[in-house]
């Protein structure tokens, strides 16, 4: 993982000069992998986010604070009891072990002054955090760790805290350069010289591994057995200024960013290894690194963990939609022989004098097509040559009426699949729990989700729209989930403003607001690319967008949220870009 123990100790810097003496006024528990601690002081406060999330494991000053339930959990309660109000005194950090120890000076129920810890384990699916009283004994574990788990190192209440075992690696805090590299080429030959770093030094990541490699080998891969002398004098050279770099905690903290915008990787130096593949971008903190790096990221696990019961009915609905639909269509294909079975009737009763009651076959001429041509019917010999008729022309009618009622089911269930998923949709922007608590009301009066028995459901507060303004000063508005479609564009938007959407593509209403002027191209083609960013066409490129004024769209009787159809509309052909989304937002 990139945040190692030498990222840790530039983090562990950062604390220290900003939040040392300032209190605890506050205790968050958002999830169960993660605690945010209000740290305030005379001149500023902090929001300190401490994540033993195992693919996001760190410790660091957030802006943004995940969304908290309404019943803090009993860990967050606990600490809130002992620990709000301490005042933090100092930082430690054992070595470059990827464990934070945070003390405070708090006071105890008798009024006595006592020390605290907490300490934050940074370490994948080993992340933790630990509360520790006077004595060393823990208090209680975000996760506790009990014997059935490991027999080596047990994280529970009442039990002496004990650091995880460390590893058997050099620290750069305590050698110089040339004894590292002596462990470094004492490797198997075969092994790339990042892999041997990688293993040899203690609170090192592959990236800074992979950048030392790519350094002393000039870009090309490296081997222990290829090093000579340059090589070594090369390698010696970028590990002295590395280790220089981690005892004084003086990087720069850089993020590699892919073409599209996503985030690849970070360190606390300049990063050259991808060459033209990332673009390297420097922040002025590790903090606001950290954020930029995991928010998102975050932000959808999050989501994605609180709206399963929501993903997992919508997925179950649209799969038995789709069965039905596509036996549907099968019944509706054998309809279509309906017309024979009309003519088979016809030609029977044409031919009544012909034919005698227990005739299995018959062989008709056909006077509907040119030159009669014989046409072989099966018949019931139990029935005399009318009933055979009657016969025909009630399988006639049967299929007809089937045919009507099919293609009339068949368009509601598509509808409805195309409602389900654009729930979907809704799903997947989702960003608070009051955005899901409007998305499970809006299935509720649909009929999908059951209410409680006993409780009247409350219409939750609804959230304001998102809100964006254009490069030219127009407001731009888009809808959170079908119940806001429909009141910003049936209700809150004026018939002169413009109102846009993905064509064929599930995805979010949104309106320009024109307030009487007329709208300019760059206006018409910004809000085009907010409605391609907030649907399902956001990772595409040339996603068609039809656009008309509000006053031509209309929503039809009886039509589920968020379903409306519209006329005289023009399509634009719009790319999605999160930084032209970004700019729009902050403007």
């Amino acid at each position: 993982m990139a945040l190692d123990g030498a990222f840790l100790r530039h983090i562990r810097r950062e604390l220290e000069e900003n939040a040392l003496e300032a209190r605890v006024e506050k205790i968050y528990q958002p999830n169960k992998e993660e605690m945010v601690l209000l740290l305030r002081t005379y001149t500023d406060h902090f929001k300190l986010l401490i994540s033993a999330r195992a693919n996001s494991a760190r410790i660091h000053f957030t802006r943004f604070v995940p969304e908290n339930p309404p019943q803090p959990p009993m860990l967050c309660m606990l600490m809130r009891k002992r620990l709000q109000g301490a005042r933090l005194t100092a930082v430690e950090q054992p070595g470059l072990e990827r464990v934070l120890r945070l003390v405070f000076d708090a006071v105890n129920e008798l009024g006595d002054r006592i020390t605290l810890s907490l300490y934050a384990e940074i370490m994948g699916r080993y992340s933790n955090i630990v509360f520790v009283d006077e004595k060393g004994k823990i208090i209680d574990a975000l996760k506790r760790v009990d014997a059935e788990m490991t027999s080596e190192r047990l994280v529970l209440p009442g039990l002496s805290y004990e650091l995880p075992p460390p590893q058997d690696k050099l620290c750069a805090l305590e050698m110089p350069a040339e004894e590292a590299i002596a462990r470094i080429r004492s490797s198997a030959e075969g092994m790339s010289l990042d892999k041997a770093i990688l293993n040899s030094l203690q609170g090192v990541s592959p990236i800074v591994a992979r950048e030392i490699a790519y350094h002393t080998g000039r870009g090309a891969e490296l081997r222990i057995g290829q090093m000579g002398e340059e090589h070594g004098l090369r390698l010696s050279f970028f590990l002295d200024r590395l280790f220089t770099t981690i005892r004084d905690a003086s990087g720069t903290p850089h993020m590699a960013v892919k073409p599209d915008g996503k985030p690849l990787d970070f360190t606390y130096f300049p990063i050259e290894q991808y060459g033209i593949a990332a673009v390297v971008r420097r922040y002025e903190s590790c903090s606001e690194l950290l954020d930029a790096f995991y928010d998102e990221r975050d932000r959808m696990d999050r989501m994605r963990v609180r709206s399963q019961d929501l993903l997992r009915l919508l997925a179950n609905t649209s799969e038995r939609l789709t069965n039905k639909i596509n036996k549907q269509k099968a019944e509706l294909e054998q309809c279509a022989k309906r017309e024979e079975l009309r003519l088979y009737g016809e030609l029977i009763s044409a031919n009544l004098y012909r034919l005698e009651k227990g005739q299995g076959t018959a062989e008709l001429e056909n006077f509907y097509e040119e030159g009669m041509p014989l046409v072989r019917i099966t018949l019931d010999p139990l029935l005399t040559p009318n009933q055979n008729a009657q016969k025909y022309f009630k399988e006639y009618r049967k299929a007809r009426t089937a045919e009507e009622k099919l293609t009339e089911q068949i368009s509601q269930a598509e509808e409805e699949l195309l409602y389900l998923d654009s729930v979907l949709e809704e799903l997947s922007h989702a960003e608070t729990e009051r955005d899901l608590s409007e998305i499970r009301e809006e299935l509720m009066g649909q009929g999908y989700v059951r209410v409680p028995r006993g409780k009247k459901q409350k219409a939750s507060a609804s959230a304001a729209p998102w809100k964006f303004c254009s490069s030219d000063g127009f407001t731009i508005l888009v809808g959170r989930n079908n119940r806001q479609n429909d009141k910003l564009t049936m209700k809150q938007a004026n018939n002169n403003d413009v109102w846009f959407h993905t064509k064929n593509i599930p995805g979010s209403h949104t309106i320009l607001v024109t307030e009487g002027r007329e709208p300019t191209e760059t206006a018409i083609r910004e809000a085009a690319c907010l409605a391609a960013w907030h649907s399902r066409g956001r990772d595409s490129s040339q996603v068609p967008v039809d656009y008309t004024q509000v006053r031509h769209v209309s929503k039809p009787n009886g039509a589920k949220p968020g379903m409306v159809i519209y006329v005289n509309n023009n399509t634009l052909y719009v790319t999605p870009n999160q930084e032209t989304v970004e700019h729009l937002k902050e403007s």
